[in-house]
């Protein structure tokens, strides 16, 4: 690989560590290609995407990007590094890396990078066990939409048994 063709590498690396919400780090080897074609479909229907590059190149990616020293740490060996590049999807993403490390034991979870926060192994698990923004923001308006249900039934409640007493007044006026 030339000088020029190294450059542009560390600078798409660059701009997508700063573009992304989160950046996980895997361990790709043993996985065929074939598997590696699936985890990139499984990625990219999540809103991530899988990009293999030189540990040396994404080191130099790294420098300057806010809250990624952790990462630096990590850059050893040869690693795949993911992106997740809206903040709703992060958990979608680690839930499918999760998923096929779990199918494929040769990919391995090495770290992963979060709103500037390190996460290892454990972490990313735990972040794939959150449920999906949309059932999240389901959960919350359910949670907000209670009082105000059961204060419109406990209404209700009350109107109806006025109407009962009253029909139960005007049955006793007839008789």
């Amino acid at each position: 690989m030339n000088r020029q063709r190294k450059e542009s590498v560390v600078e798409l690396f660059h701009k997508d560590f700063l573009a992304n919400k989160g950046t996980f780090f895997v361990n790709y080897s043993g996985l065929t290609v074939v598997q590696m074609q699936q985890l990139r479909r499984q990625l990219r229907e999540k809103g991530g995407a899988l990009k293999i590059a030189k540990m040396r190149l994404v080191k130099r990616a790294l420098a300057g990007v806010d809250g990624a020293e952790g990462l630096l740490s990590h850059c050893k060996n040869q690693l795949g590094v993911v992106f997740a590049y809206d903040a709703s999807e992060v958990s979608g993403v680690a839930k499918a890396l999760n998923d096929f490390s779990k199918k494929n034991e040769s990919l391995g979870l090495v770290a992963g990078c979060v709103d500037a926060q390190l996460l290892d192994k454990m972490a990313i698990s735990r972040i794939a066990s959150l449920p999906s923004r949309e059932v999240l923001l389901a959960q919350l308006c359910g949670t907000l939409n209670a009082p105000l249900t059961s204060f419109v039934y406990g209404l209700n409640s009350m109107l109806v048994k006025l109407l009962i007493a009253l029909k139960e007044i005007e049955k006793q006026k007839q008789a």
